[in-house]
């Protein structure tokens, strides 16, 4: 993980930031904003970094990141060409090599429809540290499954609670198969890069061995063209964002795929409000409903809804 890290930023950088990653196993976040103190976020706190890149709690001593050094960082990471990032830029996201992703913010350039087209004069680079937890799913698992046939499952949680980190697991497990059931085809629309971080194509964490993803696809047509091209088993989505979205799931379920995905929200109400789809109408695509929550520093998952003809 630190190597990966390391190579985003120039050759007279690496030293520094080599100092400040050492033994951060848990690093999640490095902020760097234009005269701003230099931001790191392990699982519990935040972290200011001295001018001699030891981690300080104290803003007094924090070092602050100028323009400079940024654009060096920028220019690093797409390897001396703004031009062939440019449609990874306009997501406002890049991925690179481990599965890491470098969010980015500053001016939004529009084209002549009003859509954007690019982000110049960026200000902010966020580095998300991608961190596979492989025991993620094991309690969760009795509860999709029965006589080993697999349920639709929906995760809901609010942001930051772990469900991608929970959803990606289950792919995994699902594709590798486990003592609740035998390993099947999955289908992964991966919109924005975060269950496969996929580099040049190729996925960089774990998803199975009999695992198919499309890569920085939309999820509505991305299910309909695995659909057509891979056959899968199962399809698996993360963070359901459209009543569009919702309609293309339920028509791979009634193409006979299993369903697992994610929502932001934590009751079925939130889902009404956010979809405008009723409880009743929910149940019948999602057979299993959990909810992700963190707590005391750590994530834990409920059960919030299991058919009930199906017993535990």
């Amino acid at each position: 993980m630190e190597q990966n890290i390391l190579q985003l930023f120039p050759l007279e950088q690496r030293a520094f930031w080599k100092r400040a990653m050492q033994g951060r196993e848990r690093l999640q976040e490095i902020r760097l904003r234009i005269h701003r103190p230099v931001i790191l976020y392990t699982g519990k706190r935040e972290y200011f970094l001295n001018p001699a890149g030891a981690l300080t709690e104290e803003r007094e001593e924090a070092v602050c990141m100028d323009r400079q050094a940024l654009e060096a960082i920028l220019k690093n990471i797409c390897q001396d060409s703004f031009y062939a990032f440019e449609d990874e830029l306009k997501q406002g996201f890049l991925t690179i090599a481990g599965g890491h992703r470098v969010g980015i913010s500053g001016q939004a350039v529009l084209n002549e429809n009003g859509k954007l087209r690019t982000i110049k004069n960026i200000s902010c680079i966020n580095i998300r540290i991608a961190h596979q937890i492989k025991d993620a799913a094991d309690k969760v698992l009795p509860l999709i499954y029965d006589n080993g046939a697999l349920l639709n499952t929906l995760i809901l949680a609010p942001p930051g609670c772990g469900k991608t980190t929970l959803l990606r697991e289950l792919i995994r497990q699902v594709s590798e198969g486990n003592a609740f059931g035998r390993g099947q085809t999955v289908g992964v629309v991966d919109e924005r890069s975060e269950l496969a971080g996929s580099f040049l194509g190729v996925p960089q964490n774990d998803l199975g061995i009999r695992t198919d993803v499309l890569d920085a696809c939309p999820k509505t047509e991305g299910m309909l063209l695995l659909l057509r091209a891979m056959s899968p088993r199962v399809i698996a989505i993360d963070e359901l964002g459209s009543r569009e979205e919702m309609e293309a799931l339920r028509s791979a379920a009634s193409c006979g795929c299993r369903i697992l995905a994610t929502a932001h929200g934590e009751t079925f109400a939130d889902m009404e409000r956010r979809f405008g789809i009723q409880t009743p109408e929910l149940k019948r695509l999602f057979q299993v409903v959990l909810c992700s929550q963190k707590k005391s520093g750590k994530f834990l998952t409920e059960l919030l809804w299991r058919e009930s003809r199906i017993p535990l």
